[in-house]
């Protein structure tokens, strides 16, 4: 039976591995970033620290935007990892549970599953994609799906359902309207939310310029 540092080395070294030439948006650095930060919340929150880690570390493993819209790709291959170094069976399905419901698409569905370790990796993953490098993440995602940056001629489409998500392919401008400027009211702990107050600030003085620009305002 492999020890708790053990476990968490096998598993950056299968993540970084699988990831290897990832778009960089969802690489390893993102995946990095997520797990330093699901620590420190979890930390604060007094979560199971093990299956924060794991979670982070697995979160976008296998992430369906890049498997033909496969959701069951990614708990099924972070399942099958933690089986294979033989992680506690009661840690695995909460790892694989974490990962198949904490996406914002699955929050547009009915909520079928929660705990305090999913809410934790999930504000984690949620930060991830506002500030200054969720701007950075969505512009660069908006390329890699060759979708424009901003057509005045088409608007957000608000509250959409899990398909009408999944399928959407709008501007990338559009996109701070459909998820990213929606995500500092969904933070589930109290220390995702002051450190989302200060992103979503940025991404609002961002827009700003970005239509004094469009315009040729400034």
């Amino acid at each position: 039976m492999l020890d708790r540092a053990d476990i968490i080395q096998q598993t950056i070294t299968f993540v970084k591995e699988t990831l290897r030439g990832a778009e960089s948006g969802h690489d390893w650095f993102h995946i990095e970033r997520v797990w330093n930060t699901a620590r420190t919340i979890g930390r604060e929150e007094q979560a199971d620290l093990l299956v924060v880690e794991l979670a982070a570390l697995l979160h976008d493993i296998a992430d369906s935007k890049f498997h033909g819209g496969d959701e069951e790709i990614g708990p099924s291959t972070a399942a099958n990892f933690l089986n294979s170094i033989k992680v506690d069976p009661s840690i695995s399905f909460h790892v694989e549970q974490i990962i198949r419901h904490m996406s914002f698409k699955a929050s547009l569905g009915k909520p079928s599953f929660n705990s305090l370790e999913m809410e934790v990796v999930q504000d984690a993953d949620r930060l991830d994609a506002i500030g200054a490098i969720g701007i950075a993440r969505a512009f660069t995602y908006g390329d890699h799906k060759n979708r424009p940056l901003f057509d005045p001629e088409i608007q957000p489409r608000l509250n959409m359902t899990r398909e009408e998500y999944k399928n959407n392919e709008g501007p990338t401008i559009n996109h701070f309207y459909e998820k990213l400027l929606l995500l500092k009211d969904k933070m589930n702990t109290g220390s995702a939310k002051r450190l989302a107050a200060e992103r979503h600030k940025f991404m609002e003085e961002y827009l700003a310029q970005f239509y004094a620009e469009w315009n040729a305002e400034k």
